[in-house]
């Protein structure tokens, strides 16, 4: 899977959060803003363009975004380790979108995070794994990671929705250090307010055989990249450090789009954490 973000989304994304106009941007690059607006359109880079003297103006890692530039993605996951988790990943209006479904091997009961765009690949794995769907997590209410909500309640109508979401009522809002089992799985959350201020990651520990953590972050982190600050990008950096990356190292990060990766992969490759 390619990554979320190309080599030119990353800049535009990074030259919009330091407020740097795309001449400034161009002139420091070594090109004309019309070179650059090419670059952050297609994600091409031209020879001649400056990338280690372009990142420090837009608060970039210039080594890390090199590394972008040449090609870096997430190393290849085996998802043997963690039997009972599943990406659903679903497009439309030319959007593509992960969410995931998780459960208990014995008890048979699922949680879903995030519902994409429709429902039918969900309720087939729910079928075909015999499962009972009892919770769905919502990362945040933006349309692409909810759209399904309204088909996947009409055909579990007892599901128990959760989000970080002020106008939810009030038992359907996550809450500080709650827990909740499912089987003998454990989920957590963990606010992360940028993109979106109902961000939430998800924490799912104490899996089989000890293998690490899933952290379901929704579009708080990307392998390479990051969500857009809609709500602020100075948060959105803050609590990925604060809530993500104090995770072990080995945690698997799912985010909302493009691949798989892991905290130690995004400490040492995302050029937007220095």
């Amino acid at each position: 899977m390619d990554l979320e973000d190309h080599l030119g989304d990353i800049v535009r994304k990074a030259r919009a959060m330091s407020n740097v106009s795309t001449d400034t941007a161009a002139r420091a690059a070594g090109l004309v803003e019309a070179e650059l607006g090419e670059l952050e359109a297609s994600g091409q880079l031209t020879p001649k363009a400056n990338l280690a003297a372009l990142a420090p103006l837009i608060g970039l890692d210039a080594v890390k975004l090199q590394r972008i530039a040449g090609g870096w993605r997430p190393a290849e996951k085996d998802l043997t380790g963690w039997r009972e988790l599943r990406r659903i990943t679903t497009t439309g209006e030319n959007i593509t979108v992960n969410c995931y479904l998780v459960w208990d091997e014995v008890s048979r009961e699922a949680a879903l995070f995030d519902t994409g765009w429709t429902a039918q690949p969900i309720l087939e794995l729910i079928a075909e794994n015999q499962l009972q769907l009892r919770h769905v997590f919502i990362t945040h209410t933006h349309e692409d990671h909810v759209a399904a909500l309204g088909a996947i309640r009409e055909k579990f109508p007892k599901v128990r929705l959760r989000s970080g979401s002020k106008t939810a009522p009030l038992d359907q809002r996550n809450r500080a250090n709650d827990f909740i089992h499912l089987g003998s799985l454990r989920i957590t959350n963990r606010p992360t307010p940028g993109h979106a201020e109902d961000g939430t990651t998800y924490v799912i520990g104490t899996w089989p055989e000890d293998a690490p953590h899933v952290a379901i972050v929704g579009d708080a982190i990307f392998a390479g990249s990051i969500g857009r600050g809609n709500q602020s990008w100075d948060l959105a950096k803050q609590k990925v450090r604060e809530q993500i990356f104090t995770l072990p190292p080995e945690t698997l990060i799912c985010p909302g789009h493009g691949p798989l990766t892991t905290v130690a992969e995004e400490k040492a490759h995302n050029p937007f954490f220095t």
